[in-house]
């Protein structure tokens, strides 16, 4: 169980978050630190051997002037001004036999053994030695110069006060060190679960989605210009298109429920019918009658999917140059015959040759729609009339008839699936026709209206998005 739960919070966002900005943070401060110190040891050193050099000269200097007893003097008057020493002062004869003249070893001092400092042959140069101590703990720093007249002057000091203040100095950037590094890692943890409360808001999200299966369900946003915010943005506009999917396929199953109850009683009638008689003429006739009540299922079926589809945004549009004069041809051709035994007059040259960015087969669905609605409800003598223009870089289609017009009380309803007038209930029909209109041209861009009178015929208008005008002819 343990090792589980260790994999888990391995493989988990917010704990390698919170590692890898440990990792950072870490080797940052621990570089800061170092850097810091070495800053510091390198200016304590140069400190240290200016103080060396600056005794050394003025050491060498009163030992020109007065030999042995002005450098005493020296020494004493640097010790009362509390020099930064105590000082190590030696000179040594520039003869063969190279004889210590004078040596000064304070207490301090006195576990260096001076007879480790090396005798440089110098001509005027200084040059520096190093001297351990008996137990290691410490170094004198010596600095040699030789004089005019051969004698070699030298003067050290002790790095024991200088370690001692890197000591003490390491004990502070210790404790700075671990301090900033705990308040790091603290804040890194709460940087890191605030960073993610986004992610895991989605999570939960999702969770109660997939348990509920409701995909009403949203994402609470917090700051959309977020990057998590936007992706959360995102995460509900899909869920929203996935709600209306949903919606729509759930309405087109709703519509088919009831709907197929009245052909599929007709199938079994007819069938049953059959079935009780001996003639086969009655079968043959029972046959056809089937095979047309099968055809307007599948027509049903079909048209409520492509409604489904244009209303969700799931409609494939292959979208092609398309000039309405020959859309409008095309439908004309199409309803002339049945125009002409309703004594309806068809006509399409109000339709100039304007070239518009359309999917050719839907939108001849939807002129198919209007043009066969429009005759069915246009009596003898009528007229039925597809007209185009461009108003302020919109396409207009309109659809114009002189047929019975549509009642005040049904036009709101005129767009919905399977709705069917009192007056339509006459004609043959599925009253799908005006709902795939509606949602073919809008899947376009478009919008789509309707003006009626009753008596006086329905004036259908599609208007089409500037952008899809390509240009006229």
């Amino acid at each position: 169980m343990f090792s589980k739960w260790r994999e888990r919070i391995r493989h988990a966002l917010g704990f390698r978050l919170a590692t890898w900005y440990a990792v950072i943070f870490i080797a940052s401060s621990a570089t800061l630190v170092v850097l810091t110190y070495t800053l510091l040891a390198a200016s304590l050193r140069t400190y240290d051997r200016e103080t060396v050099e600056s005794s050394l000269v003025q050491f060498a200097d009163a030992y020109r002037r007065g030999g042995v007893d002005q450098l005493v003097r020296e020494m004493r008057r640097t010790q009362i001004a509390s020099s930064p020493g105590p000082f190590f002062v030696r000179t040594v004869g520039g003869g063969s036999r190279q004889d210590v003249i004078f040596m000064s070893m304070p207490d301090a001092l006195r576990n260096f053994d001076p007879s480790q400092l090396s005798a440089p042959s110098l001509d005027g140069e200084q040059s520096w030695t190093t001297v351990e101590s008996g137990d290691g703990s410490s170094k004198l720093e010596v600095a040699s110069v030789r004089l005019d007249d051969g004698t070699l002057f030298q003067v050290g000091m002790s790095t024991v006060r200088r370690d001692e203040q890197l000591r003490r100095f390491r004990r502070i950037l210790l404790f700075i060190f671990v301090s900033v590094l705990l308040i790091g890692l603290a804040g890194g943890i709460m940087l890191t679960w605030s960073a993610l409360a986004p992610v895991r808001t989605l999570t939960d999200t999702a969770r109660a989605i997939m348990r509920t299966g409701r995909t009403d369900t949203r994402v609470p946003v917090a700051d959309r210009a977020d990057a998590l915010g936007a992706l959360s943005v995102q995460v509900n506009a899909m869920l929203e298109r996935i709600d209306a999917v949903v919606a729509g396929m759930r309405g087109a199953l709703d519509n088919v429920a009831h709907d197929l109850r009245t052909p599929m009683a007709r199938l079994r009638g007819t069938s049953e019918t059959a079935l009780a008689s001996d003639d086969p003429a009655q079968w043959r006739e029972a046959l056809g009658q089937s095979l047309e009540e099968s055809d307007t299922v599948i027509e049903m079926l079909n048209t409520l999917l492509d409604i489904s589809e244009a209303e969700t945004g799931t409609m494939a549009l292959t979208r092609e140059p398309v000039d309405l004069a020959d859309l409008a041809r095309h439908t004309v051709d199409l309803y002339e015959d049945v125009a002409e035994e309703r004594g309806v007059q068809l006509d399409a040259s109000g339709v100039p040759s304007l070239v518009v960015a359309l999917d050719r087969n839907r939108m001849r669905q939807v002129l198919a729609n209007l043009t066969d609605n429009a005759i069915k409800h246009t009596p003898a003598g009528g007229r039925v009339s597809i007209a185009a223009t461009t108003e302020d870089d919109v396409v207009v289609i309109r659809v114009d008839d002189t047929g019975v017009g549509i009642a005040a009380d049904e036009l709101p309803h005129i767009w919905e699936r399977l709705y069917r007038g009192d007056k339509s209930r006459t004609e043959r029909g599925l009253g799908l026709g005006l709902s795939l209109v509606k949602a073919i041209v809008e899947a376009h861009g478009g919008q789509v209206s309707v003006a009626s009178t009753p008596g006086e015929g329905a004036h259908f208008t599609l208007r089409l998005p500037a952008e899809s005008n390509i240009s006229p002819m």
